[in-house]
Formats: C-alpha cells, sequence, structure tokens
C-alpha cells in the first residue's frame, strides 16, 4: 500500500512526481496479479495526479470515458487497501463504480459516453445553481465513435463551464504543420501567456471601444491560428482549445487545469501521452497491455498458457471461407486482435476493414457492402452489439440482406462485470424479424456454422459463442435445428451453445439419484423444432438454463409458444440470470452464483419434481 498525503492539493511539484513514480510501481504490482487494464493506466498517471492537485473529486465531476484508466483514481481517493481485489467477485471494479466512492461520478464501461454525460452534469448544475467543476477525460481512441462528436458538438454550442480533456496517446488525431506549429503551440502555454491573455481580456472589458477591439484582434489572431495549429475542429465547435500539451510532465499539467479550470465556457485540454508509461514490457506492446491477465512483473510475461478459444477458431475458419471466395470480408470495431481477426488482417488486407469504436457505422457499412454483392463478416463483441441495435433493424433487417454477425463474448464474460457481461443479445436479436441465430457449442460446430451462415443462409444471421475455450462437448454439428442429446423420461434439459455441457453434467447427476433426464441441444435458437414439443410430450416437465436475463430469453419464447400449441407441461423451470446486471467474477463462481452449474442444474430439477410430489401428496424423491 501507499502512504499517501492528507490533502493533494498542498503537493509541491517535487511530491508530485515522486508519487507518479509509486502509482506506477503500485499498478504494475497490483495489475500483474489481478490482471486487468495496464498499458491505458500506466498512461494517465500524471495526468489523474495533476487532475487530483487541481479538483475535488467528492465534489467536482470527473466524468472517465470507458473507464479502463482509473485505478490511479482509486488509489487516489482511497481505495488502495481494496486494490488487491481489482475485478474479482466482490471485490473493486476495474470502472467507476458510484456504489463503491462517491468520488466515482458515472458508470462506464463502453466508450465514447463521457463529453455526453459530463454536459448532462454541467446544465444540471446551472439548473440547480450548484457551484462545481465537470471534467470530461476521454482517449483519442473514443474519438472514433459518433456518440463522442454528439456530445462534443452539443457541449460546445452549450456554453456551459466544461472541461474536456483529450488524453493523446498517439492515434494522431491531429497533426502540428512543423516546427512553426510546434512553437506557436508551445508559447501559447507558456504562464506568461496565459497570464497576458487573461489581463488583456479584463482590460478591453474597461475601455469604451475595447470590446470592439478585442474582436477584431482575436480573429487576426485566430485565422493566423487556424492555419499553422491543430486545433480549429474543436474551437469551430465552441471549445476554447488548448494544446497539445506533454502528459507526463505533473507541474505543466496541473498549471495548465489550474488556469483551464478558471476559464469561462467549455474548454478542450488537448494532452499527448505515451500508452504503457514507465514499464517498459507495456511502452513495447501496449496492445497486448491493454487488458492482461496476471503477468510476471519482471518480465512482463504471462502466467498462464493462453490456449486456443473460440475468437481464434472463429477466425481461422473465415480465412478458410475467405480463401475460396474474395466476396467475404472481415469488418471490426477496434477489436481485432480480441476477435481473432489478426491473422486475416495479415493474409487479405484488402478485405479487412477496422471502423474504429462505431458499432454503428459498421452495420450500416455492411449493409451496403451486401446490398453491393460482398459477403461481410461483422466480428463483434455482445456487449458493444447493443449499440447498433437500430442499424440492425432499420439498415440490416428491413432489406433481408445477408450480413453476418460474429457476436464474441456472448454469455458471462467475468471480471469486467455488468457493462461487459454479453447477456443481452439473445433478447434483442430474436426479436429481428428475419434473423437466424446460431449457438456452437464447441470449435467444430462454430467452423460448420460459420459455413453455413456464409453460403447457406439468406438474410441477416449471427453465431454467438463466449469467451474462452469449449468444453468436454465437442461433437460435430448434425446441421439440425436441435439434437436430442441423451434421451430420458422424467424431465427434458434444454439450452444451447456451451451450456449443454452443465446439462450433461445436470444429467449425469441425476441419473445417480434416478432421476432420468433427456437433454436437447437447440442450434438455431429462432426456431423451436418438433422435436422438442415431442421430448415435452414425453417427460411433461422442461428446465431451460441459459446465461443470460431473464427478459426475452429462449425459455420464455417457448413457454409463449406452449401456450399458443395449448400444451400443457406438468412445469416450466427457467434457470438463467434472473433481472440483474450480473457482477464481476470468475466465469465458474458466477455460475455457480445463480445455479447454472451442473450441480445448481441438478438441484433445481430436484426442487421442481419435489414440489409435483408434494402436490400430488406423494413422498418427495
Amino acid at each position: 500500500m501507499l502512504t499517501l498525503p492528507q490533502n493533494l492539493h498542498l503537493l509541491t511539484d517535487a511530491e508530485a512526481e515522486a508519487l507518479c513514480a509509486q502509482l506506477r510501481q503500485r499498478l504494475v504490482e497490483v495489475v500483474s496479479r489481478t490482471g486487468g487494464h495496464l498499458a491505458s493506466n500506466l498512461g494517465a498517471v500524471e495526468l489523474t495526479v495533476a487532475l487530483h492537485r487541481v479538483f475535488a473529486p467528492e465534489r467536482d465531476r470527473i466524468v472517465f470515458d470507458v473507464g479502463h484508466q482509473c485505478y490511479c483514481h482509486k488509489i487516489l481517493t482511497g481505495r488502495d487497501g481494496l486494490m488487491d481485489t481489482l475485478r474479482s467477485f466482490g471485490g473493486l471494479s476495474g470502472f467507476p463504480k458510484p456504489g463503491e466512492s462517491v468520488c466515482d461520478s458515472f458508470v462506464v464501461g463502453h466508450a465514447s459516453t463521457a463529453v455526453s454525460a459530463a454536459v448532462g452534469m454541467a446544465r444540471a448544475r446551472t439548473l440547480q445553481g450548484k457551484d462545481y467543476h465537470v471534467v470530461a477525460l476521454l482517449g483519442d481512441g473514443a474519438l472514433s465513435g459518433g456518440l463522442a462528436y454528439e456530445g462534443l458538438s452539443d457541449a460546445g454550442d452549450s456554453g456551459e463551464p466544461l472541461l474536456v480533456i483529450l488524453n493523446d496517446n498517439g492515434m494522431s488525431i491531429t497533426h502540428s504543420v512543423g516546427g512553426v506549429a510546434e512553437h506557436l503551440a508551445r508559447q501559447r502555454l507558456k504562464p506568461q501567456y496565459l497570464s497576458f491573455k487573461k489581463a488583456y481580456r479584463r482590460a478591453m472589458q474597461l475601455f469604451p471601444l475595447g470590446k470592439r477591439i478585442y474582436r477584431v484582434t482575436h480573429k487576426v489572431k485566430t485565422a493566423v491560428k487556424e492555419t499553422l495549429l491543430p486545433c480549429s475542429l474543436f474551437e469551430d465547435m465552441g471549445f476554447t482549445y488548448l494544446g497539445p500539451v506533454d502528459g507526463h510532465d505533473v507541474k505543466g499539467l496541473t498549471r495548465l487545469l489550474r488556469y483551464a479550470r478558471d476559464l469561462p465556457g467549455p474548454v478542450l485540454l488537448h494532452v499527448r501521452t505515451v500508452k504503457g508509461k514507465g514499464y517498459l514490457p507495456a511502452e513495447t506492446e501496449p496492445d497486448r497491455f491493454h487488458g492482461i491477465g496476471p503477468f510476471d512483473p519482471e518480465t512482463g510475461k504471462g502466467v498462464t498458457a493462453s490456449g486456443r478459444n473460440f475468437s481464434g477458431a472463429f477466425g481461422e475458419a473465415l480465412c478458410t471461407l475467405a480463401e475460396g471466395d474474395k466476396r467475404v470480408c472481415a469488418v471490426t470495431a477496434a477489436m481485432q486482435p480480441g476477435t481473432g481477426l489478426n491473422g486475416f488482417a495479415r493474409r487479405f488486407p484488402e478485405r479487412f476493414f477496422d471502423v474504429g469504436i462505431a458499432e454503428g457505422h459498421a452495420v450500416t457499412m455492411c449493409a451496403g457492402m451486401a446490398k453491393q454483392g460482398a459477403i461481410p463478416v461483422f466480428a463483434v463483441y455482445s456487449s458493444f452489439l447493443q449499440r447498433s441495435y437500430d442499424m440492425l433493424l432499420h439498415d440490416v433487417a428491413i432489406q433481408n440482406l445477408h450480413v453476418v454477425f460474429c457476436v464474441d463474448r456472448a454469455g458471462l464474460v467475468g471480471e469486467d462485470g455488468e457493462t461487459h457481461h454479453g447477456v443481452f443479445d439473445v433478447g434483442f436479436l430474436t426479436t429481428v424479424p428475419g434473423v437466424t441465430l446460431l449457438c456452437p457449442a464447441n470449435y467444430a460446430e462454430l467452423s460448420q456454422m460459420l459455413e453455413y451462415a456464409v453460403w447457406t443462409v439468406k438474410g441477416p444471421v449471427a453465431l454467438r459463442y463466449p469467451r474462452g475455450g469449449e468444453g468436454d462437448y465437442q461433437a460435430p454439428w448434425d446441421r439440425q435445428p436441435a439434437t436430442l442429446l441423451r434421451e430420458g423420461s422424467d424431465v427434458t434439459l434444454l439450452s444451447y451453445g456451451t451450456q449443454i455441457n452443465a446439462l450433461l453434467s445436470a444429467a449425469d447427476q441425476l441419473a445417480g439419484e434416478h432421476i432420468s433426464a433427456e437433454v436437447v441441444k437447440l442450434n438455431n435458437i429462432t426456431e423451436f423444432p418438433e422435436i422438442l414439443f415431442t421430448s415435452i410430450h414425453k417427460t411433461g416437465h422442461i428446465l431451460v438454463a441459459e446465461e443470460v436475463v431473464e427478459q426475452n430469453c429462449l425459455g420464455m419464447r417457448l413457454a409463449a409458444e406452449l401456450a399458443q400449441r395449448r400444451i400443457a407441461a406438468r412445469s416450466i423451470a427457467l434457470q438463467n440470470l434472473g433481472s440483474t446486471f450480473p457482477p464481476q467474477g470468475p466465469v465458474e463462481q458466477l455460475r455457480q452464483l445463480y445455479g447454472l452449474d451442473g450441480a445448481g442444474i441438478a438441484q433445481k430439477v430436484k426442487e421442481v419434481l419435489d414440489r409435483e410430489q408434494a402436490a400430488a401428496g406423494c413422498p418427495a424423491l
């Protein structure tokens, strides 16, 4: 643990620099054990310390974009003693969380939202006549998302006093033009210039013709500046632009933040940083250390082998299909490594498109590609696909366009928690008319279903698969909408995807207690095949296990279908995540919590059958 000063506002510049060095060491120490977002936090150390020297986070509102750079903020706001619980079940979240601390102003986890939230807070402050500062901190990558520009446009036009900090760590958002521009940028940030600017503005307000003179000189200065400096975009939006400035100079940042804090209206501070700063492995491989599991802090090497997973299996299968047809293209929204597309990008660069953090644009772009005869395959995390639901409906489905959605991270994802669990896609994808939703249970099925989706299905089609690897069930797909895996007489167990492994385990456990379970696996969950109704007729009881929230889950749809068909099952049990946002924690631990492991499903079956026996006046099983 660090020994933190009582009042960060009173730190000297030398003390602030020493604190930054300690924070960097602490970050590497913690994340090497817990895993998490290391490179982004290392790059924001000085910026976070400077923010805490100038603003009071318990009163002022500091809104992080994505929030994966908030670890230093957590340490500086009294949570250092809990950092070893980071991203664990019941521990500290890896993202800002107001339930943890009043210093966390907003729940975040997806990109490009900070400015919109901040301008809302600023407007609420003005309406309520309160006195506090509002700061939005976003990375340059967030500017590839359209929502960021919507927020910036409105914030600049609002006139509200608020500060937007653009943390530019190398995405080349803006380029200065030559040495003259660099020189002028440095001059604009000198204390003498800033003091003169404030004094000049005040003086011009005192003279009868001062305001007119100020407007003329301001126009001349602006014309020169727009020619030479990279700030016209933001100033055209209505911001006072400051920067670019060295994001690792805590002294200079503190001074500039104090100046920006006192300016009227919206201000944008452009800060340049190095992702992974101060830890050589992270500086050398910032992408690998963006989100990383536990590692050896001395070498930077992971402590566990990363073996094959569904993302990698998808990438391999897509490359095979692309070899046979030049119409096959791959699309991602800033998630090339995570979705397994590194190999495709190397082999077929002309057919690989990374659109940035712009899922809505990606879907509509895919619609345009499909309309003109290409076969776009959009690989996207389940929780990020949520952001493009309108485009899926309006731009793809209405025209019945053949776009293939490969929905990665479906189901529980673990330590990233509420903002990243992929537990809503079944509910919203099955509302889209004409969509086909396939659920592979293993790598072999993923390859077969992807081939089927690309070559056979007409219209929109999605495959959903989890983070991580396959389970014990590894049989190939029989090309049927459903597969009867095990016959039984007492209860029908129904699920899809890798959840089928838990059903088979439950069936084994139930067999040990003389309960005969029939196991049915759905492969296409947008339809209910007759094999399922035959099974329900036979057993009379059905349990549907799903790693999704209950709203519009498969089990609810099945219950409605049974009612429409006037099929009176003796019991219908739904085992899912309920009406909650599941917390963070290891996936297996969360499955146990919600009764979605083999033991939990077997217990649920016994409870259902015991209740029926009790209602009939018979001894319990």
